[in-house]
């Protein structure tokens, strides 16, 4: 059965509608700290230690230039990345009409990741490339992270969610092991399904942008268009009066699909592109939330080009913006225990400023 399986041919000009999952999440929360050890706290407690460790690690290759860009890239993920659906959550919900889902919550990190790319892109060989490298590693770590959290739960080892359940005991733990196994665990393949079309929206996403970059404001508005705001109103809008007859009851009128969307036949879940009915497809509603607005809806139309117009201008000025930032702002200090500083100075704009 098809689906709007992927975005890799969205730099293409037909308008296509990306792929929306299934999956329902609040993982669009940032992963919550990891607790440190006794033995973290001891060797940071002491200097000694910590000068002994930090040659010990060195020698390891752990102050290599490729392991440093890739713990500053993880720093740049988790706080200019993962954290930005939430941090705009009314302009990327109302305005965007965006519902709160996994695939929301994907889409807008991509978007950042990618705006992230292109000024990494700039840094000088090899630092560039350690940098995109590790950022997109750990973007898609995260990914899979929360998307196994939801599918394959109790897999990966349970994360704390706050400072006070550093060691939990013995009975919370055995509460928490049997709610995960009232629950049921998705087949690996299904897993695997997810991570392939989120690779391919990353790959189509990251295409277009970078040809609106290139070709101009149109360009990008199409692209954005297409990848964020869902291709909405790709077959025409529909308006209140068609397909009712004069002085004909609402309960008399015909029954017509409530919603309609665009089919991506490209990638993802389609195999046999011409067993597909698109027509029903097209009618058939995914669960994901994002699709064309009804006939009563359809003056939210209106606002699109000015909507299309205001996320144009902030890419743009955020692209600018990270490029007046010097390189050695960009890599940090790049010293052992100090990745993550001046990374908040990176810190994003607000869309509508």
């Amino acid at each position: 059965m098809a689906s709007r399986s992927s975005r890799i041919g969205a730099a293409s000009k037909h308008a296509r509608r990306p792929a929306r999952q299934h999956i329902r999440l609040l993982a669009s929360a940032p992963p919550p700290k990891q607790p440190q050890s006794w033995l973290t706290h001891r060797v940071k407690a002491n200097p000694v230690l910590y000068t002994v460790f930090l040659g010990f690690a060195r020698a390891l290759g752990y102050g290599s230039p490729k392991q440093l860009a890739n713990r500053r890239a993880l720093h740049m993920y988790n706080i200019l990345c993962a954290m930005r659906a939430d941090q705009e959550a009314n302009f990327w919900r109302k305005e965007c009409a965006l519902p709160p889902t996994f695939q929301s919550w994907f889409t807008v990190t991509n978007l950042h990741v990618w705006l992230l790319t292109v000024r990494l892109r700039a840094l000088p060989a090899p630092h560039g490339l350690n940098h995109i490298q590790g950022l997109i590693d750990h973007f898609f770590q995260d990914v899979e992270e929360r998307v196994r959290a939801v599918l394959q739960p109790g897999v990966l080892p349970p994360r704390s969610t706050s400072d006070a359940s550093l060691t939990p005991t013995a009975s919370s733990e055995i509460k928490h092991r049997a709610e995960l196994k009232k629950r049921a665990r998705a087949p690996e393949r299904l897993v695997t399904r997810h991570m392939k079309i989120f690779r391919e929206q990353w790959a189509g996403m990251g295409m277009s942008m970078d040809l609106g970059l290139v070709r101009g404001d149109a360009e990008m508005a199409a692209a954005i268009w297409r990848n964020l705001l869902g291709g909405r109103g790709a077959r025409g809008i529909s308006r209140p009066e068609v397909g009712a007859k004069l002085g004909q009851s609402a309960a008399e009128k015909p029954e017509k699909p409530e919603f309609r969307r665009s089919v991506n036949l490209v990638g993802g879940l389609v195999e046999n592109v011409e067993k597909i009915d698109v027509v029903v497809e097209e009618t058939r509603d995914d669960l994901s939330g994002v699709y064309d607005f009804g006939a009563n809806e359809s003056d939210r139309y209106i606002a699109y080009p000015e909507l299309m117009e205001t996320l144009v201008g902030y890419l743009r000025h955020e692209a600018q913006r990270l490029e007046r930032i010097p390189d050695e702002d960009i890599l940090g200090q790049r010293v052992v225990g100090k990745e993550g500083e001046g990374v908040k100075k990176l810190m994003w704009g607000k869309v509508r400023p």
